[in-house]
């Protein structure tokens, strides 16, 4: 054991707890300003104000995301950006910790204090693979697992250690005295997506809207009273590598209050742009959500669709499987739209994101009846929802007749039945049929009116009575060259 005289001993824990790395010159925070993408990266801006000598200055920039794209970086001085001159970028993240410091203190002497209470002194061989090695001043090699030990002591600090992620430059600098400087740079671990609340009447004919921003943020920094804008739009970026100290811990939701919620709105580019009209601080580890839209009377309406054939995925060649198209499907989908128009009393651009649907019981309890995710809707655009699927209609579709006429000539007819097990309401039911064998097509009968859709889909729309079924006929002819 040293000598409290000669060397002063210091555990882990109080080393992380107190250590403090010295600045090499004072900074005053002078604001932060945070532009948002909803693909997980951030740009950060931020200004700082600095006491510069004339000459060389090694400038420490801390409090950067741990989550930093380094080579995003760009420094300017605001005072002096023709005085002010860059030599050299450096980021440093070897930040202090146990593996760190273990790291640093190969070949020199530490102290351990395993759980029983035993007590080791010697040389440290190694710190890797979950175990510390040390040789004794007998010359006998002591292994401990690191699960076992209690305490770590290690005799100062080693140089070069810091406390967190910092940017450090050297800079020449024309004139002495304060300046102040910004620095611009990318960063993961922070992202934005929009959730909505929707409240359906009971006759399924409006809802009412309430649209929060939901911000995340993981970059392993916090930043305080910045000024936030969120872009909505699908920004082309470059794949990224794994950034270091990235941080996954639990976060924690934060609902700002909707009287302090004035969120703007207007074009960017490409792109739509919101901004917060205060102040906010963006902790790291936190989800917080802001209001952004509302509305209320929203027209609506909801429909049915029964899909059971299968799904088209392009004419290659000719189908001739007779077997091919039968899916067995009885599910009848529930569906939810309206309009982001001025007209429909929305007016609102909808970023992408996640939509709850509620609707009143008869107690007035709002019950959950769908949730589910939309794309980037502008407004005066349509939105339909994907609800869940009804529960007492049911559909049923069969191929009644398939007949290969010639070598490049068919024939095949289907039969589909909807019934409805509603005491009471007659259901209009939307019947989608993908015409998937080839693309020259022909109906030849059909039992109900149709539409068509596209090039390979018609749709038909069936009235089915409560404790009804109605059944839809067709035939259709496929030919290709032969």
């Amino acid at each position: 054991m040293y000598a409290a005289t000669r060397i002063k001993v210091f555990f882990v824990t109080l080393l992380l707890a107190l250590l403090v790395v010295p600045a090499a010159f004072a900074q005053e925070d002078s604001g932060v300003s945070l532009t948002i993408y909803n693909q997980g990266t951030a740009l950060v801006q931020d200004r700082r104000t600095f006491d510069l000598g004339t000459g060389l200055n090694t400038l420490d920039f801390t409090d950067v995301a741990a989550s930093i794209d380094a080579t995003s970086v760009n420094f300017k001085s605001l005072t002096d950006p023709e005085g002010t001159l860059v030599l050299e970028q450096n980021y440093i993240y070897d930040l202090v910790g146990s593996g760190a410091l273990l790291e640093r203190y190969l070949d020199e002497t530490i102290n351990i204090t395993t759980q029983d209470g035993a007590q080791f002194s010697g040389q440290l061989l190694s710190g890797r693979g979950g175990e510390i090695i040390l040789r004794q001043s007998d010359g006998q090699v002591i292994v401990a697992q690191l699960s076992q030990i209690r305490d770590l002591r290690f005799p100062a600090l080693p140089d070069g250690l810091i406390t967190r992620p910092t940017l450090r430059w050297l800079l020449n600098s024309a004139h002495a005295g304060a300046q102040q400087v910004e620095l611009t740079y990318l960063a993961g671990g922070m992202n934005w997506a929009a959730d909505y609340n929707v409240l359906l009447s009971t006759d399924n004919t409006s809802l009412d809207m309430t649209g929060w921003v939901t911000l995340t943020n993981t970059s392993g920094a916090t930043f305080t009273d910045a000024q936030v804008k969120l872009v909505a739009g699908d920004v082309n970026r470059l794949p990224q590598p794994e950034q270091r100290g990235f941080y996954e811990d639990e976060v924690m939701l934060m609902a700002a209050p909707a009287a302090d919620a004035g969120v703007a709105q207007r074009d960017f580019y490409e792109y739509q742009l919101y901004e917060i009209n205060r102040l906010v601080t963006v902790a790291d580890n936190e989800t917080k959500q802001v209001e952004f839209v509302t509305a209320a009377g929203v027209p609506a309406t909801t429909f049915y669709v029964y899909d059971g054939s299968v799904p088209f995925y392009g004419y290659y060649s000719p189908i001739t499987d007779p077997g091919y198209g039968l899916t067995g499907i009885t599910d009848v989908q529930n569906w939810l739209e309206f309009s982001t128009g001025d007209d429909a009393g929305l007016g609102a651009d909808l970023p992408a994101g996640r939509i709850r649907v509620y609707q009143e019981d008869v107690d007035g309890a709002a019950l959950l009846i769908g949730e589910n995710r939309i794309d980037h809707t502008p407004k005066g655009e349509d939105v339909q929802i994907y609800l869940g699927n009804a529960f007492d209609l049911v559909g049923e579709r069969k191929q009644t007749n398939f007949n290969i006429l010639s070598r490049n000539l068919l024939e095949e007819t289907y039969e589909i039945r909807i019934r409805n097990r509603k005491d009471s309401d007659t259901v209009q039911v939307r019947v989608p049929e993908h015409l998937f064998r080839w693309s020259n097509w022909e109906i030849l009968n059909a039992s109900h009116e149709y539409t068509q859709l596209d090039s390979s889909t018609i749709e038909f729309r069936a009235d089915v009575p409560p404790g009804g079924e109605t059944v839809i006929t067709y035939t259709v002819r496929y030919s290709w060259p032969g």
